[in-house]
């Protein structure tokens, strides 16, 4: 178990690491003014060549803004039960460890949101609304590959239903990929913004899921069943 949690956390460490890798090389390869308005783009050739073999289309892009509802569903209702919790036991440091950490998982996550739209890295490849907008990494991405496998996680930990975990997690692969084989295919993106926030989004979720287990907490229905061995 010590060595399955260590090489999670290397996981997230290596993939951390290559995001930061990835971004440097976007401001430094192949840099050109091949975006809107002249701005500059990083793999400016792969970038370009895939813009243009898929094209644009604004109903994908618009399902998939709508979808990304669904992971901000997901962290209000996490908030709620950790809210719930909190209310019930008087305390917020009675609070399930997971979910405190969940909490500032998902913290975290918005930071990195927020740090990129305050820092471009690389424009969009079209105008929406005709404004330049941010695109790297891309934030629907991010929040779907970062939300998504903590569901997942916390379901196979407060769930015992074997059924019900394969429903979710078939259901979250599939959401998944379709999301992300939907910002591709929409054209409001680059194809190097996808794969920084891979990166990104599976590292975290790595080392979030490292802390979460290293805090030595037993899963919730573990710990019903050893509260009513107790007489």
């Amino acid at each position: 178990m010590i060595k399955i949690r260590r090489k999670e956390l290397l996981a997230g460490i290596v993939l951390l690491t290559a995001f930061a890798l990835w971004t440097v090389l976007i401001r430094h390869i192949d840099v050109q003014n091949a975006g809107p308005n002249g701005t500059e783009i990083g793999f400016a050739a792969i970038n370009v060549w895939f813009h243009r073999l898929t094209g644009v289309h604004m109903l994908i892009y618009t399902i998939t803004d709508w979808l990304g509802l669904v992971p901000i569903i997901i962290c209000m209702y996490f908030g709620v039960l950790g809210l719930v919790q909190m209310i019930h036991r008087r305390s917020l440091l009675k609070v399930d460890s997971d979910i405190l950490l969940l909490g500032a998982y998902y913290v975290v996550v918005i930071l990195g949101y927020l740090l990129f739209e305050m820092v471009p890295i690389n424009y969009r490849p079209i105008l929406i609304d005709g404004n330049l907008e941010a695109s790297y990494p891309s934030s629907t991405t991010l929040l779907v590959l970062s939300v998504m496998p903590t569901l997942k996680y916390q379901v196979d930990r407060r769930i015992r239903n074997t059924a019900a975990k394969q429903v979710i997690a078939v259901f979250t692969v599939a959401f998944s990929a379709c999301m992300v084989i939907g910002r591709l295919l929409s054209g409001v993106h680059w194809v190097t913004d996808i794969v920084g926030y891979v990166f990104l989004s599976i590292g975290l979720y790595m080392i979030y899921r490292f802390m979460a287990e290293c805090t030595g907490q037993k899963k919730p229905y573990q710990q019903l069943e050893a509260s009513d061995g107790v007489q």
